[in-house]
């Protein structure tokens, strides 16, 4: 195991854990530690009467600390292995404890089933099955999520404040009972909508056209075009199979890292990575999902360019995609931008043609600058043309602390009118938000 420390401190979930993991690589705050040919370990005396077992499998980069915070790595595990990366002579070879034995030992079990599960042969017979049980559940929750629907619109959105989170929660788990789990987020965003900020309706009311299209699509399946088709399966919930994806030839260009958002739900982390290929001219979509204890598959810090083969799923629109091959670059590659806010709304006008219920999506535009307007931020161009600044109050002052008010080049994540700016270009240099 030979990361850097730069490496590594691009593990860190957060500034903050950043921070304090490298007040950790120090000798005086371990107990004890050990290291061998598997894992790396360590007892770090916290504020509690027992040190912290701080343990880290060295084969797939995963963390593991009986500390009680939610970030992964935590701290200690940050802490730990950018000690062993600075003195690794403090560390001598030795036999791992039982705790750290035991853990590694259930991971090993868990990939060894694992293993087995996909290299058992197929039952065609029982997978046809399972597929025709699914198909019509989803069909079933389909006709019921539309009749609730069209009760909202009957009845009027204006009381949708009042019925509180239970009314669209309890509509969200009967489509996880009907195994459609991406309309089951869908729904529970209707949910997460701001109803006390100006302009809530209109946001619910695209939303929920957005969900009626997808079951109207559903509906008709046969009479749209193929990767709509995948489009819509993609949004009910369906997944597609990556390994069949990875057998396909991607497209090979340096990448820029735009943003990394991240999410954590029940333990799981959900990590949206923004890239940009800098000769395609595409934007992609990497998602991982990190279980606690567990490294993530690929390392992508905003900022960074990386050589990469991306397969992007079948869509009217690609944007997700996995990664099939990566490599580092140091290349600072000229980036091709948009010159101002027309030419992005012209490419999102083709993109509501082509997929209408999307998601979404990130852009590079020239010499953009924050603007006050009716009380609320604006992003405006060189033309004087303007969108709104979505949840300003994130990045606002960080932007205007970078840009002193002026326009710099500028990346944004969002969608027809509403974007949040992600990342600036300052004397050619890129800084995140």
């Amino acid at each position: 195991m030979n990361l850097s420390e730069e490496q590594i401190l691009t593990l860190a979930p957060d500034e903050s854990s950043k921070k304090s993991g490298k007040e950790l690589a120090n000798p005086a705050k371990w107990v004890s530690k050990g290291v061998n040919e598997l894992a790396l370990w360590g007892e770090c005396q916290g504020s509690g009467s027992k040190p912290y077992q701080t343990q880290i499998d060295l084969a797939n980069i995963a963390f593991k600390c009986s500390c009680p915070s939610r970030k992964f790595p935590c701290k200690h595990g940050l802490g730990l292995l950018l000690f062993y990366s600075r003195h690794k002579n403090n560390f001598t070879a030795a036999n791992a404890p039982a705790w750290v034995t035991d853990w590694l030992n259930k991971r090993n079990e868990k990939q060894e089933k694992q293993a087995e599960k996909k290299d058992k042969p197929v039952d065609e017979v029982a997978q046809a099955k399972r597929q025709q049980s699914r198909q019509l559940k989803v069909s079933e929750g389909m006709e019921e999520l539309a009749t609730w629907i069209k009760d909202i619109i009957r009845t009027g959105i204006i009381s949708i404040p009042e019925k509180g989170s239970s009314f669209f929660e309890n509509m969200a788990r009967r489509m996880v009972d009907a195994q459609a789990p991406g309309l089951a987020a869908m729904v529970r965003s209707l949910g997460d909508i701001n109803f006390f900020a100006e302009g809530w309706t209109t946001l619910f009311m695209d939303k929920l056209l957005r969900l009626f299209m997808v079951i109207e699509g559903f509906k008709n399946t046969e009479t749209l075009p193929e990767l709509l088709q995948q489009d819509i399966r993609t949004a009910i919930g369906f997944t597609h199979n990556q390994d069949e994806l990875k057998i396909q030839k991607g497209i090979r260009d340096t990448w820029l890292v735009i943003a990394k958002q991240t999410t954590e739900v029940d333990s799981v982390t959900t990590e949206r990575n923004w890239l940009y290929g800098t000769t395609s001219n595409q934007y992609a979509l990497i998602l991982q999902f990190i279980i606690r204890g567990q490294g993530a598959q690929h390392i992508l810090t905003p900022g960074m360019f990386i050589q990469a083969e991306l397969v992007f799923f079948p869509s009217a629109a690609p944007l997700r995609a996995i990664i099939k091959e990566q490599g580092t670059s140091e290349a600072n590659v000229a980036i091709n931008k948009f010159d101002n806010w027309q030419q992005v709304m012209e490419t999102e006008s083709q993109l509501n043609r082509e997929l209408p219920f999307r998601n979404e999506r990130p852009y590079i535009i020239r010499q953009v600058k924050p603007v006050q307007y009716n009380n609320q931020w604006w992003l405006q161009d060189r033309n004087s043309d303007m969108v709104q600044y979505k949840e300003e109050q994130r990045t606002i002052w960080k932007l205007l602390a970078i840009s002193g008010g002026q326009p710099l080049d500028i990346s944004v994540i969002g969608k027809e009118q509403i974007y949040e700016p992600v990342g600036v270009w300052q004397q050619e240099e890129y800084k995140i938000l």
